[in-house]
């Protein structure tokens, strides 16, 4: 099936939600305003929707391919690699310096979109590339900088994120990759990395892996864990290609979903040695990994909205095409398009609403990271940096949840067709289930929101969050319309539920622990569905201000019943949620061990 860019629905949010001509006053945003947004856009969709998207079923069909130590990606893949990073896509968010555009996190977010909806096992080589990226603006020294960063920014070399181990999945306390100092400032890296996303492949000249070790003499735990870069090929003093470094796939994985990307097991030092260069200091490789770790974070959940986008896409598309049984209340004579059926229409519309919801979300997330970079004002940056890294967990958890509902509601708009592999329905079913698995499960989103976002800070984020709520509530109040009464209503009532588990965790942490993580993940849901809902609120205002202007009355309609259903039919799952967690958590512990 084909793909078409939501490019109204991306730039509505960016213009209203993300209030881009803001973001533009910022120092280096000067000419990102609405126009050059819109641009981007239109070109970005131009070139998704005719290059990256018919390679999609293509990449399920044919995945990469594994022989004596080489991939070779899905025919096609490599073409379609070289013209996006010759279109500059990979250096759309990173600085001109280093060959990038420096356009802000707010336009490129919807790029990342467009490009994982268009086809999610290609888009995951730049989403690596990216977090690369960003550890070494951050982290790499002068000379790192100058030897890599212009590469990758520029998409002639890759990049890689290599932290799992066989004995340390989630646990990088366990890790064993060692690295030993060498004489010349180098060092030489032994080990075994697993779950490695394009850990080798033929698009790119050079994989610049950044890799977690142990330094010889280290600490035990996290404490004691630093990161090299280990390139694929090392690099002469005048920028070429050297000699291959001991660094080696040594097999990839066979994987349910997102086949056409390489998954690698890397084996390092097999030969004397895999050379690696120290990225900052020795023993805060942890703290330089999580600045890839969030980059990619909120990047998994802008894939699950992408992939989200897709599945309804394509449900839409089958609903006004098959043909299936009388409406129930007569107004076709005789069978008639499923899309006229109610309980069509609810799946679709849970589609829809999850998927806009989610998508209002990270943009008003990037436009936060943008100013939390960029505004003059420190005291401002400090605010959105904080917004903006409660944000981080909600983004990747809540929508690629959400996400496995979607797909999974596509299936079942396609019925017993949506079960067949031929219709399509089913690959991003089984795509989007690894979303809420890699780059931290839900679970340790979930914890991430309990421990560092929640409970350090007493709740004072979460709570001024909902402070921002309480505001939107009253002009939903004082708007009138009984579209914006609907949703004042459930929208007050989510966050009241929202401050009561707010509550809890901040006064239960240190004491019960075990009562509230119990319900961390049920509470990142409810926090995700109340940031989601908000800003399809906040939607919902801009709509009904907008139409008597003459706007586009059917999109302007459309997202104010969109805004309307995720209150009466999403948001309302608060309730049930702050149950759970505030006075359920005894029977989650209550079953003995030996009893499962």
């Amino acid at each position: 099936m084909s793909y078409t860019a939501p490019t109204k629905d991306m730039l509505f949010a960016i213009e209203h939600l993300a209030h881009i001509d803001q973001v533009a006053q910022m120092p280096g945003f000067e000419d990102a305003g609405l126009d050059t947004a819109q641009a981007v856009l239109e070109e970005c969709a131009k070139f998704n929707e005719g290059v990256l998207s018919p390679l999609n079923w293509e990449g399920d069909q044919n995945p990469s391919s594994f022989q004596a130590g080489a991939v070779t990606t899905t025919p096609g893949f490599k073409d379609a690699f070289r013209q996006y990073a010759e279109a500059g896509w990979q250096g759309l968010q990173h600085p001109s310096e280093f060959g990038g555009q420096g356009l802000p996190k707010t336009i490129g977010a919807a790029c990342i979109e467009m490009c994982n909806s268009a086809n999610l096992s290609f888009a995951l080589c730049p989403l690596l590339t990216d977090g690369a990226i960003e550890a070494l603006l951050t982290a790499g020294s002068d000379e790192l900088k100058a030897t890599y960063l212009e590469k990758l920014v520029t998409g002639q070399w890759t990049g890689t994120m290599n932290l799992t181990e066989p004995q340390a999945g989630s646990d990088l306390a366990l890790v064993r990759t060692r690295a030993e100092p060498q004489p010349d400032g180098r060092y030489k890296v032994f080990g075994t990395k697993i779950f490695i996303t394009y850990g080798e492949h033929d698009m790119a000249e050079n994989i610049v892996h950044l890799v977690l070790a142990r330094v010889q003499g280290a600490p035990e735990g996290v404490k004691g864990i630093s990161l090299f870069v280990v390139p694929k090929f090392l690099v002469n003093p005048d920028g070429s290609l050297g000699a291959r470094n001991d660094a080696h796939c040594v097999s990839i994985e066979h994987k349910l979903g997102i086949k056409a990307s390489p998954t690698a097991v890397l084996q390092f030092g097999d030969h004397g040695g895999a050379v690696g260069y120290l990225v900052g200091e020795e023993n805060r490789g942890l703290e330089y990994m999580f600045i890839m770790m969030n980059a990619a974070r909120y990047a998994v959940g802008v894939q699950g909205i992408a992939i989200a986008e897709r599945a309804y896409q394509k449900a839409v598309q089958y609903a006004r095409d098959r043909v299936q049984s009388r409406p129930v209340d007569g107004s076709v004579q005789g069978s008639a398009t499923i899309i006229h059926h109610p309980d069509v229409r609810r799946m679709l519309m849970t589609m829809r609403a999850y998927t806009e919801g989610c998508r209002a979300m990270a943009t008003t997330a990037a436009a936060a990271y943008d100013a939390a970079h960029h505004h003059p004002d420190a005291e401002v940056r400090k605010q959105n940096a904080t917004f903006y890294e409660f944000m981080v967990p909600l983004v990747k958890g809540y929508s690629t949840e959400m996400s496995i509902e979607v797909t999974s509601l596509g299936v079942q708009v396609h019925g017993g067709m949506g079960f067949i592999e031929e219709t399509g329905a089913a690959q991003y079913y089984r795509d989007a289930r690894i979303l809420t698995i890699y780059e931290g499960t839900t679970a340790i989103q979930a914890n991430d929101l309990v421990g560092r976002k929640t409970a350090r800070d007493g709740g004072q984020a979460a709570r001024a969050i909902a402070a921002q709520i309480e505001q939107t509530e009253s002009q939903l109040a004082a708007s009138g319309t009984a579209a914006a009464q609907a949703v004042a209503q459930r929208l007050q009532a989510a966050r009241l539920a929202f401050v009561d588990v707010v509550d809890f965790v901040a006064r239960q942490t240190k004491t019960a622990p075990n009562a509230v993580f119990a319900g961390s993940v049920p509470y990142l849901l409810l926090a995700g569905n109340l940031a989601a809902g908000w800003q399809m609120a906040r939607a919902l205002l801009v709509a009904q201000q907008l139409l008597p202007q003459g706007q586009d009355e059917a999109f302007l309609r459309a997202k104010i019943a969109t805004a309307q259903f995720y209150a009466e039919h999403i948001l309302v799952k608060a309730g049930g949620l702050r149950d759970s967690i505030v006075d359920g958590a005894g029977s989650v512990v209550a079953l003995e061990l030996d009893a499962f």
